[in-house]
């Protein structure tokens, strides 16, 4: 271990290990250790007994629940947009060959206590229950509006520069009323609060174009892919990878403490052994004095013997609730995943209820999220600290990722990542990939 590395990445959490998988694409001589002894760190996957262990402690879980290795529980479990920056990231690494993706079957929103499938273009506007004639009239323009903008054809615009209009000016030229508002931006542009409709439309547009884009990719019922068996085969299928470019995967490796000299890093000790490097890549809790909370995240995680009610039977689903319509700062999320994707036994679904936590409990926070649930075989609730750095990269050679939010997709920590590489690397990645080399399998 006397050696020494551009980077050493501590943790084996899904953005320690994208950052990992790319930094050794591009040549560099990375070392990965993690002080646990499986991969993932906060985003693990656990098989039943382990759920077990971690919430109830000594007790083992009813027979009736089936095996536990048929379990992979992911204790972040966020979908993934088909033509999202995350699977952009992962043809780009070529990591996609050791993984198989499914089609998500729905996209659903939580609208005046009723929950409602998403409509993505003009054609399924026209039919939502979410609005009545003439406002589907409406949004059915602001989509075409939509669908058709491009940025570089200038008649396309019709005369809105997005990078000055705000969304809500962008919105009221077309009329829409906040009922409609509420459901594209939080359950189509993904938005997590209403701070967006202050800013300039570009994003808000891009993010629905995305969206749209992704749902037409495979003709399914979402525009979300997940990996069978679960997120638990994003970190190995990265460090096999990483092992591919000459990467160094260590698991089990206690303290793995980071050593200074003159405030900047240089190397990581684990068991009387320093590595030495030139930049330490690593989650919150490796340095835990240069981070700070910023919140937390309250959870449910369900185990069910049926699909989420009103939604269509989907075996696979995320239900935005916006923040309007619960009276609350921010959106709650549900995630429902099943054996379909090979998550649990036959007949049994993982349902999570995610949000970012305003009081000190769980249970009753979530309550808007369980009661939609239907009938549950166990529940476990608890909630986790978010923390973000607060270091100066140029100055002691750490780079730091954010914690995971409650958000039951991709979009913001693959964000984080791009943002990280680009202050690893100095350069900017590269993300126009050939989006056909991931395949979904169709049912």
């Amino acid at each position: 271990m006397d050696e020494e590395y551009d980077v050493i990445v501590l943790g084996t959490g899904l953005k320690e290990c994208i950052l990992s998988g790319l930094l050794s694409v591009d040549g560099l001589k990375v070392l990965h250790m993690d002080r646990n002894d499986y991969y993932g760190g906060e985003s693990t996957s656990l098989n039943l007994n382990q759920l077990w262990k971690r919430f109830r402690g000594e007790d083992k879980p009813p027979e009736t629940l089936g095996s536990s290795r048929d379990y992979n529980v992911d204790m972040i479990p966020k979908f993934m947009m088909a033509n999202g920056g995350l699977v952009r990231v992962l043809i780009h690494t070529d990591v996609t060959k050791y993984l198989n993706f499914k089609a998500v079957d729905g996209s659903f929103v939580y609208n005046k206590g009723k929950i409602h499938k998403v409509p993505a273009n003009d054609v399924e506007a026209l039919k939502s229950p979410l609005m009545g004639l003439f406002e589907k009239r409406r949004a059915r323009k602001f989509f075409i509006y939509v669908q058709d903008y491009d940025e570089n054809d200038p008649k396309s615009h019709e005369g809105l520069e997005l990078n000055k209009v705000t969304a809500r000016e962008l919105i009221s030229k077309y009329g829409l009323d906040d009922n409609t508002v509420d459901f594209i931006g939080h359950a189509l542009a993904l938005h997590r609060d209403d701070s967006y409709l202050g800013e300039p439309a570009m994003d808000f547009v891009k993010r629905m174009k995305l969206y749209a884009e992704s749902l037409a990719r495979f003709q399914g019922g979402s525009p979300y892919i997940y990996p069978l068996y679960g997120l638990g085969e994003l970190p190995q299928a990265f460090a096999r990878l990483s092992a591919v470019y000459g990467g160094t995967y260590m698991l089990s490796k206690p303290e793995c403490k980071v050593e200074f000299e003159n405030g900047k890093a240089f190397g990581v000790t684990s068991e009387g052994e320093t590595a030495k490097c030139k930049k330490v890549v690593c989650d919150p809790s490796y340095l835990p004095d240069k981070v700070k909370k910023i919140g937390k995240v309250a959870r449910a995680i369900c185990i069910m013997s049926h699909p989420i009610p009103s939604t269509h039977d989907s075996h696979s689903v995320q239900v935005i609730l916006p923040q309007k319509q619960l009276g609350r700062k921010s959106d709650m999320y549900l995630f429902c995943c099943s054996y379909s994707h090979n998550v649990a036994p036959k007949g049994k679904y993982i349902a999570f209820v995610l949000t970012e936590a305003e009081t000190d409990n769980p249970q009753v926070e979530l309550k808007a999220g369980t009661d939609l649930l239907g009938p549950i075989d166990e529940i476990f609730f608890d909630t986790y600290d978010r923390y973000e750095p607060t270091n100066q990269n140029d100055g002691d050679n750490c780079f730091i990722s954010a914690s995971y939010d409650a958000t039951t997709h991709f979009e913001t920590t693959v964000q984080d990542v791009i943002a990280m590489y680009s202050k690893i690397t100095g350069k900017t990645l590269d993300l126009s990939v050939d989006l056909s080399a991931a395949s979904a399998a169709e049912e």
